[in-house]
């Protein structure tokens, strides 16, 4: 069972606490993420595109001239498909993206991709990140004491003060333990997790 120390946001270490390897050292299935990451984007597209059909496009209820003896072709809307402004024929129509796979495969991809960043080493545990104030200087200077960038910061409750000091840098993203994925664990270089956090995902992984 592999060791972390446990660090304060001065670089202090303050504890030591143990990973569970049932959930950090578990067989690395990289196959698995293309499964997942694909599922996670394809759940997160909105589908709404759309265009009118010619029962939706206003306008076009009269005959534009008569069937015969014009010496013009016969036209029944000025709404069809081959008039400006008119319908779309076979056009895009909101649609749902989503699709389901099993919860084990999830539960395993998610281990796969915590096993890996153990592997690598850019796991990094901390007591708490309690910031007094928003300021987001604060975490600027965490990431180059720790000398870290592209980071991934798991808490296990709501933490604003954090969340703001981090919303303006592009390589932070702020998560909650309920919320980790293996899309932004592939995306970011490195795991800054929180003590309790760290708990919260070993309770739920490990069942």
């Amino acid at each position: 069972m592999a060791q972390y120390s446990v660090y304060d946001l001065e670089k202090n270490k303050v504890s030591e606490i143990e990973l569970d390897p049932e959930v950090f050292e578990a067989p690395i299935k990289e196959h698995l993420f293309y499964t997942v990451v694909n599922w996670q984007l394809a759940n997160r597209r909105s589908g709404s595109a759309s265009t009118k059909t010619r029962g939706e496009v206003s306008g076009g209820g009269k005959k534009p001239w008569k069937q015969k003896h014009t010496g013009r072709a016969r036209q029944g809307s000025i709404r069809a498909p081959q008039w400006r402004k008119g319908a779309v024929i076979f056009g895009p129509r909101p649609r749902d993206w989503s699709y389901n796979i099993p919860k084990k495969v999830r539960r395993q991809a998610l281990k796969s991709a915590l096993s890996l960043k153990h592997r690598d080493g850019n796991i990094l545990v901390l007591k708490d990140f309690n910031l007094a104030q928003v300021k987001t200087k604060q975490v600027v200077n965490f990431l180059k004491r720790f000398e870290l960038d592209r980071v991934l910061i798991l808490i296990n409750e709501d933490n604003e003060i954090l969340k703001k000091s981090a919303r303006n840098l592009e390589e932070v993203k702020v998560l909650k333990a309920d919320g980790l994925n293996v899309y932004d664990l592939l995306r970011f270089n490195s795991l800054v997790m929180t003590e309790d956090s760290l708990s919260r995902v070993q309770e739920v992984l490990k069942n």
